[in-house]
């Protein structure tokens, strides 16, 4: 770890074997499985999370191991065989893509109605632009449509399979600037990717900015969600534009605008390295804020000792709790998922060992369709089990912040899961 260079080396399916750790400490068999899963679910790490981040004598339960390299059970037994026999018999590369298609397309690629969410600006589809919530718009630029590492929960994993038709995905930000010119509502706006924080200074200042020098529009945050603290803080540090990314950053805020750095955290280990420690200190010196969030998952992070320290690291270092996500119904949930009274019990028991300053968190809450619901807690009415609910964020906002129950289940894992309490049908539905 002390030799590490930070010269940026990028390893995918074509090319995982070449990580010398690989060589080690994977069996032909290991191999075979990180072949066939990823096939279907894109596979990306990179040098530094292998050597700086993968605990390798403790593979396959090391926790960052399981966040970056495919496991065989992140699909069904029938669609690993599937994949497994057209790779072994060396079936036409067009049917093997055929194949993956299908199994992609049963492992539901949108979750959460995001479909319903884009936008048209004078009858014109807006393919790169999601409007769900009144104040919130997400933008995907074209350039930022892959990350420094994949994580193998990502619920966005459609972005990176090239198929166009699953792909959000917009080069044209004047289209954007017109889209918030014209609806008032909108003070927040989020670039999300893939990962925004893969492009170039100037690639990146080509799309923010238009938006901090337009006056025609109401938006005062500007997000930018990104996985690259945790994944490639060299990013910050001594990438030949890092200098240039930063001073965008100052610009952003010496504009008036709020600039808050979205950094997905999943685990504790991904805030102990030197780089990533500077790198925090160098982004929050531009003037903006770093909030973190995560879903709760099983293989990584489903126990409130590693969230409660992982929190208590994130305020030590200058930076915001704001949500633990329950794992969304896409990809290979079922791989991952914690039941809801599981992860309500961790968020509860973590939450309760750090102090008021980490409390900022929100949690457990699922994005689903209708919004994001926060899962306050188990109570009973008259002797009856009940999930207590609300919405943190609503499609349709009067439901903001509306408390409801619904029956408890000790297998639910999602909104889907759920039956409404003494109704017939949630007052959402």
């Amino acid at each position: 770890m002390n030799n590490f260079t930070t010269k940026y080396q990028s390893y995918n399916l074509k090319n995982f074997t070449k990580i010398p750790a690989v060589e080690k400490y994977f069996s032909k068999a290991d191999i075979d499985a990180v072949r066939v899963v990823g096939s279907v679910l894109p596979f990306k790490v990179n040098n530094y999370v292998t050597e700086q981040l993968i605990d390798w004598d403790n593979i396959p339960e090391d926790p960052m191991f399981q966040l970056t390299f495919p496991q065989k059970e992140m699909l069904t037994e029938t669609d690993f065989r599937l994949m497994e026999n057209a790779i072994n018999n060396n079936v036409d590369k067009a049917e093997q893509i055929l194949l993956a298609n299908k199994i992609r397309f049963s492992l539901n690629p949108h979750p959460d109605g995001q479909k319903n969410n884009i936008p048209r600006l004078n009858r014109k589809k807006l393919q790169g632009i999601q409007h769900k919530y009144n104040e919130t718009v997400l933008f995907f630029p074209s350039n930022s449509q892959t990350c420094h590492a994949y994580c193998t929960f990502c619920f966005r994993w459609p972005q990176f399979t090239g198929i166009s038709n699953l792909k959000f995905s917009m080069k044209e930000v004047g289209l954007l600037v017109d889209y918030l010119e014209t609806h008032g509502e909108v003070t927040d706006l989020l670039f999300t990717g893939g990962d925004p924080m893969i492009m170039s200074a100037e690639k990146l200042s080509q799309y923010i900015e238009p938006v901090i020098n337009s006056k025609k529009h109401n938006v005062s945050t500007i997000r930018i969600g990104t996985k690259s603290l945790g994944y490639w803080p060299y990013r910050y540090l001594s990438d030949k534009d890092s200098d240039d990314i930063l001073r965008l950053f100052e610009k952003v805020v010496k504009k008036g605008f709020h600039l808050a750095f979205m950094a997905h955290v999943n685990h504790p280990r991904e805030l102990e390295t030197k780089a990533v420690q500077k790198a925090i200190k160098r982004i929050l010196n531009t003037g903006a804020l770093i909030r973190t969030q995560s879903p709760v998952m099983k293989h990584i992070n489903n126990n409130p000792g590693v969230w409660q320290t992982m929190w208590k690291q994130q305020v030590k270092l200058g930076m915001i709790p704001y949500y633990m996500f329950m794992a969304r119904d896409t990809g290979a949930q079922d791989y991952f998922a914690v039941t809801l009274n599981d992860a309500w019990e961790i968020f509860t028991e973590a939450y309760k060992n750090v102090s008021g300053i980490a409390r900022t968190v929100k949690g457990p809450v699922m994005s689903a369709d209708p919004g994001k619901v926060h899962i306050l807690g188990v109570n009973k009415i008259n002797g009856e089990k009940v999930f207590s609910l609300r919405f943190v964020q609503a499609r349709e906002t009067k439901h903001v912040n509306t408390p409801f129950f619904a029956r408890y289940n000790h297998d639910a894992i999602w909104l889907d899961d759920l039956k409404p309490w003494k109704s017939n049908k949630f007052f959402f539905e």
